[in-house]
This record gives structure tokens, sequence and C-alpha cells, in this order.
């Protein structure tokens, strides 16, 4: 996600928080979550807070004490009002809120960090923000080796053809350099996958081109190892090409820290958030604001 828009939704987002007069505790309204999160009906955004609702039950804290049921009144046209319905949330219930909605929109994936971080400023935010995305680029790297291992499988019917293929493929990604190459150069463990300590551009180059391959197999009826070897080598060296056009050598980048590490630090923090957020329960249901 780009610093500007960063920016703009931490501005966008600390604008939003309310702190309660007598306890200092910090909340946020789901009338106002509604519009910045992209809901344009109260009655959808109530469904979505509603399954946030059972979700902190499920997980064994009191509802209450994170969602509180009030009433707001709202200016209509001509100087009108009416009351509607509206919820007083902690940090949590907006954390669970947001992990309903779509990662793939900034506002949401945004939304997520900035309320499972234990501080609100932006660096910090705009630092989680890129582990989580190498994070997801990870997983989804992940899923398209189960993918070309799935079809190779299918074709070849041989189990020892994916990891040649894949090898032979990296060779064209990094220059020449084979998987075991790129350990060494990055000082990792030999035991560990190559793609735990790389970069979010490099994962995300492995993916594109296993997606390329695993389309053209199906398309091209590929049922050879040296045809798809032939494919998927020069899928990654296409996308070689791409990055080196922009300046980007592959094989010279810096090793990233370990996935697995930040996968468990997001997950702990992910785990602390409901019991360091401050409980809305001495708030009576009903109240107006």
């Amino acid at each position: 996600m780009k610093t500007s828009i960063v920016a703009k939704l931490h501005a966008d987002f600390e604008a939003l928080v309310h702190v309660e007069t007598d306890s200092g505790v910090e909340f946020w309204t789901a009338r106002d979550l509604q519009g910045i999160l992209g809901y344009a009906r109260w009655e959808n955004f109530s469904k979505v807070v509603e399954k946030a609702r059972l979700g902190c039950e499920t997980a064994g804290y009191q509802g209450t004490d994170h969602f509180v049921e009030v009433t707001k009144t709202i200016e209509l046209g001509k100087g009108g009002t009416r009351v509607v319905p509206d919820v007083l949330l902690t940090r949590y219930a907006c954390y669970l809120i947001a992990q309903n909605g779509d990662p793939s929109k900034d506002a949401i994936a945004f939304a997520q960090t900035y309320f499972a971080v234990q501080t609100r400023k932006q660096e910090i935010i705009e630092q989680r923000l890129a582990e989580v995305e190498r994070l997801r680029a990870r997983k989804k790297l992940t899923d398209s080796e189960k993918s070309l291992s799935g079809v190779i499988f299918e074709r070849l019917q041989n189990n020892q053809s994916f990891g040649r293929i894949r090898s032979k493929g990296d060779r064209a990604l990094f220059g020449g350099h084979s998987t075991q190459d790129m350990k060494e150069r990055l000082g990792m463990p030999e035991t560990r996958p190559l793609a735990d300590f790389l970069p979010t551009i490099t994962i995300k180059a492995k993916d594109f081109a296993n997606e390329i391959t695993v389309f053209n197999i199906s398309k091209d009826d590929l049922r050879t190892e040296t045809g798809v070897t032939n494919e998927h080598v020069k899928n990654n060296a296409d996308v070689r090409q791409l990055l080196m056009d922009r300046g980007i050598v592959p094989e010279n980048l810096p090793a990233a820290e370990d996935a697995k590490k930040v996968e468990r630090r997001v997950l702990a923090e992910q785990k602390k958030l409901a019991k360091q957020s401050d409980p809305l329960a001495g708030l009576d249901h009903g109240d107006e604001i």
C-alpha cells in the first residue's frame, strides 16, 4: 500500500476516535466505521457488526464488554432530526469487524492492521502492513506451488518431476543461480524453504511465474516433463526480465526476515488484542450519543 494512501487512511481513522469521559477508554462508533469501510447501507453493515459480536463471544469474551448498543441523533434536511441505532466499539470489536471485510480493499486492509497493533503510530502501522502483505504473498505462493505440483502430477504421474521443474525455474529467475546457491547467498538455513527468506517482490514474482505455467499447461495440453520444464523456465525468465527492466536484480536483493518469525509475531499480537482492549462494560445500553 502506498505511503500516501496509508497517511490518508491513518488521518481518517484517527479522526473517528472517541474517548469516554469518566474512564478515558477509547472507542469508535459503528456508524462512523460504516462509511470509511465502504458500506453504503446500515442494514448491511449491522450484519457485519453482529457477526463480529458473535465471534467475540465464541472467543470467550463478553460481547457487551466490546459492543455497546446506543442510539444516535442525526440531522435531516430542513432542520429535522432522527434517532437511529448505533454501536460503540472497542479496538478489539473494530478489529473483528475489519476481519470480516475484503482485505483487497485498502480501507479494510488498513483497518485490520490499525486496530490490531498496540500503537496507532503511522510508521508502526505502515511497517506492519508491509509484513502482512508479505505473509499474504507467501501464502499465495504456497497455494500456486500446490496447484502447479498437482497439475504436473496429473499430467506426468511422477512425484519427482515438480522438484526438478521448480529448481530449473529458480535458475531462470535468479540469473543462473540454483535454489541452493540462493540459500547460501541469503545466509539462511539449508533445510528451510527459500521463499521464507525472500522479499515480497520476489515472492510475488515466483507466484506470477507459477500461475502462468499452470495456465499454459492446460491451454497448450503439455504432457511431457520437457514441455512443462521449458514452459516454466520461459515464464521465470520473462518475469526476471520484467524485474530487470525496472532495475530489480532478484539474486542481489537482501534476505528478508524469516516469514515464520513474522507470522508468529503477528499472531501473538492479535491474540493479545482482546485482553488489552479496555472494555466498554461501564456504559449503559441505550445511552444516547
